[in-house]
This record gives structure tokens, C-alpha cells and sequence, in this order.
């Protein structure tokens, strides 16, 4: 079997790849030894919004005396809320293979593995191989969880967020190891649902890596949640006793709980492909080193999404399947990664896109500020969600956007214009020249652009 692309991997980078060659006219054959749409889709962004959801109504209608309305007793079936959640997977998984069948795409579940130039070896579920010859190969073979084996992960009292997202029932108290993205995104969804979460974060904050306003408020916001919040501290070890656990910091101090959810980042899936033996190069984490155009240095082999090391976003691994694509199929282009919007499904939700000020005091930038609280939104108030803020960073000199952060309500759908302003190289002038609709919270990012002047009107 000859094939133009032959894709190792079925994910948000896998499934797009595979996609967009076969419109090009490309032959083209799909590798996946799980299902398609990857951890993206399985195990990670649809099926943590599926609780979200949960989490937000539940939210509002413990709210929902402040606006008029009475509302008896709630109770929450969460067995229930888990058999949605795999319901909306399942029907995303469908819509995936229906979009690779009606493309001509082959796809063949298995394992697959380089054997040399141009070809790859399946082995395939009922226990035959089959040899693809292919002119290019793209490895698309994403991450899964990093553990610390001090930690006991067990897969059933000590858990990854795989197990996070098939519990049946509500832990009555939750230690989450780790205060990144996935950390605290689970943490709201299980301390709306009733259950005692505490987050455990060996950094001095938790969000660390996003703008330092975003964090701040974040912890704040959080800890009135009721979610206990642990700093700048060290687990040395896990206990287990009976159906708790207990994990020893250092220094002495206990946290006990029913369950323990591992959220410490992710690990390359590059071992066992044959990388090494068709000389692709690996880096010191593990990632596939490639250039600008995705390619590995090894002729006719590219590589997308995660295992690259760059940014561990499924929209990113997607626009580096097209990237990948266009090179293979004649048209060269670069990837560029100075745009790309980073969403946190927190309640509220956070999203930046450019530099944050951490990063500007890097490069040695003192860049002009806007910022809007929410609070003062006509719109967000009438929500009743006026947490949080739009804040801007503008180039002193050329007034182009620098970076753009939200914290608040839709922040994850509200970064799409910034990023658009910033993609088509706007200054911050040139935003608050376009006429916002009212009352909407889009708003707030006109205030915030007039704010970085002094202009602002509701502030």
C-alpha cells in the first residue's frame, strides 16, 4: 500500500493533517492505535468543557434567587453528568470519522512504527502487520500524563486526568498536585460539585507561566471558592490508608483525601516509533526537533502537536498540520507561533494571546497599560459576572498591541479579536476606531484599548 502522507497519530494534529492533504489531492493513510481526535477530544479539551457546562449551570441556579427566580432543592447526578459527557465525545468521535471517510482518507487502527526509508510497519489489532509505503510521513503522536512514582499513581485513589474524567461519583475531598491549566480547571468543576479540593503548587503562584494580574486574581478568586490553595510547596511522599490517601510534605505537614489527581505536565509519546533508528533527532525533553516548516531533518518525515515541545495547545498542533501539509504538497510556508490565544476553562474562564508583562520585562519592554475591570460593564453586570478584567499591553513606539489578557466572563471567546488585531498587526489606536455593539462584553476590549491611552469612558 503506497500512500503520498502517511500520519502516525489520529489527534486535533493527526486527523487535521490527514484532512487537508486528502483535499489537495493526496493519497493519504491514518495511523491511530486508540481514537481518533486524541487526547483533545477523549480525554482532555471536550470532555473537561462537558463537566464545565455542568459546573456553570449548577452554578447559576444556586445563584438564581439573585435574579428573580426560586428554585428548589439541587441535587446532582453526577453518574448522569459523566454519561453526557461521553455522549458529546461519542458524537464528536462519529463526526470525525465521517469527515476522514468523506475525504477518502484510509484509516487503519493500529500501532504503528518507522522500518526504514519511506516506510511504516502496523501492527494491527488482530494481531497481523501491514507495511505502508509512504513519500512522507508526519508523526502526530501527541503526550500523556507525567507521573512521579513518590506519588503511588495507581489509576484508582491516586489518578491522572484521564481517571479524573470517568470518576462515577464526587470525591468528598480532592488534593490536586499541581496549579497549572488542567490543575485548576479541575479543581473548579469538583469544588462546584460539592467536593473539598485543595491544590498543592510547588511555584510561588498558581498559573505561573500566564500574565501576573491574570494569576493574582485567579488565586483570589479561587481560594473564595472555597479551594484551599498551597504554595511554594514540596510533596515528598504518598501514603495510603484504607480508602484515603496522604500525601507528606516537606517538613511534615499532611493533606488527606479521598482522591489524589496527578496534574504535574506531560510527556512526550516518542518512544517505541523507531525514531531514533531512522535518525530523527530528539531533544532533551524527548521532543521531535523540527524547523520552521515542521520538517525533522530527516527527508519526507515531519512532525506536529505536542511531541514538537513548542506549544502544547490543540489548535496549535492544528495549524501545524496545515503548515506540514502545505510544505509536502508544494506550497512552503512557515509556522508561526507569536499569535496563538491560550484558554483556561477556570469559572471565569482566562485567555491571553502575545506577551505577557513578564515577558515584556524580559525583553527590556515598558509597554503602555489598558486595563477594564468587568466589573464596570453594563453587560457583565446585568450577567451578574463582573469578576475580572481586559488588560492590554501596547508598544511605547509603535502602539501596536503587544499582548492581550482576559479574566472574566467568555474570556475564551473574547480573545479571538484580539488575536485577530494583533495577527493583522493593528495598533491599539486602530481597535478603538471599530464601533462595539452595546451592551455586550466585548466592550470591554474597546475600553481597554481606549484605557492604554487615557481615553476610556466607564473607568
Amino acid at each position: 500500500m503506497s500512500y503520498k502522507v502517511v500520519i502516525i497519530g489520529g489527534g486535533p494534529g493527526g486527523y487535521v493533517a490527514a484532512i487537508r492533504a486528502a483535499q489537495m489531492g493526496a493519497r493519504v493513510a491514518l495511523v491511530e492505535k486508540d481514537e481518533v481526535g486524541g487526547t483533545c477530544l477523549n480525554w482532555g479539551c471536550i470532555p473537561t468543557k462537558a463537566l464545565v457546562a455542568g459546573a456553570e449551570i449548577l452554578h447559576r441556579i444556586r445563584r438564581a434567587e439573585e435574579f428573580g427566580i426560586r428554585v428548589g432543592e439541587v441535587s446532582i447526578d453526577y453518574a448522569r453528568l459523566v454519561e453526557r459527557k461521553d455522549a458529546v465525545v461519542n458524537k464528536l468521535v462519529s463526526g470525525v470519522h465521517y469527515l476522514l471517510k468523506k475525504n477518502k482518507v484510509e484509516f487503519i487502527r493500529g500501532t504503528a512504527k518507522l522500518a526504514g526509508p519511506g516506510k511504516v510497519v502496523v501492527s494491527l489489532q488482530d494481531g497481523s502487520t501491514a507495511e505502508l509505503a509512504a513519500e512522507n510521513i508526519i508523526l502526530a503522536t501527541g503526550t500523556r500524563p507525567a507521573l512521579i512514582d513518590a506519588f503511588g499513581y495507581d489509576g484508582d485513589r491516586v489518578i491522572t486526568s484521564n481517571e479524573a474524567l470517568s470518576l462515577k461519583e464526587i470525591p468528598g475531598a480532592m488534593l490536586i498536585i499541581g496549579g497549572g491549566v488542567v490543575g485548576c480547571e479541575f479543581a473548579c468543576i469538583f469544588a462546584e460539585m460539592g467536593c473539598r479540593v485543595t491544590i498543592a503548587e510547588a511555584m510561588p503562584s498558581i498559573l505561573p507561566l500566564i500574565e501576573r494580574d491574570a494569576s493574582r486574581q485567579m488565586q483570589t478568586l479561587l481560594k473564595r471558592k472555597g479551594i484551599n490553595i498551597k504554595t511554594k510547596v514540596k510533596i515528598e511522599k504518598v501514603e495510603k490508608s484504607g480508602d484515603k490517601v496522604t500525601a507528606i510534605l516537606e517538613g511534615g505537614e499532611t493533606i488527606e483525601a479521598d482522591k489524589i489527581l496527578i496534574s504535574i505536565g506531560r510527556v512526550m509519546n516518542t518512544s517505541g516509533l523507531g525514531l531514533e533508528e531512522a535518525g530523527v533527532r530528539l531533544g532533551q525533553r524527548g521532543e521531535v526537533l523540527v524547523d520552521e516548516h515542521l520538517a525533522t531533518g530527516v527527508p519526507g518525515i515531519y512532525a506536529i502537536g505536542d511531541i514538537t515541545g513548542k506549544i502544547q495547545l490543540a489548535h496549535v498542533a492544528s495549524a501545524q498540520a496545515l503548515v506540514a501539509v502545505d510544505n509536502i504538497m508544494g506550497q512552503p510556508r512557515q509556522m508561526n507561533y507569536d499569535v496563538v490565544p491560550n484558554c483556561i476553562f477556570t469559572m471565569p474562564e482566562v485567555a491571553g494571546v502575545g506577551l505577557t508583562t513578564q515577558q515584556c520585562e524580559e525583553k527590556g519592554i515598558k509597554p503602555r497599560v489598558g486595563k477594564f475591570p468587568f466589573m464596570a460593564s453594563g453587560k457583565a453586570a446585568a450577567m451578574g459576572e463582573t469578576d475580572g478584567f481586559v488588560k492590554i499591553l501596547a508598544d511605547p513606539a509603535t502602539d501596536k498591541v503587544l499582548g492581550v489578557h482576559i479574566v472574566g466572563p467568555h474570556a475564551t471567546d473574547l480573545i479571538a479579536e484580539a488575536a485577530l488585531a494583533m495577527e493583522l498587526g493593528a495598533t491599539v489606536e486602530q481597535m478603538t476606531q471599530v464601533i462595539h455593539a452595546h451592551p455586550t462584553l466585548a466592550e470591554s476590549i474597546l475600553e481597554a484599548a481606549e484605557a492604554v491611552h487615557g481615553r476610556a469612558i466607564h473607568i
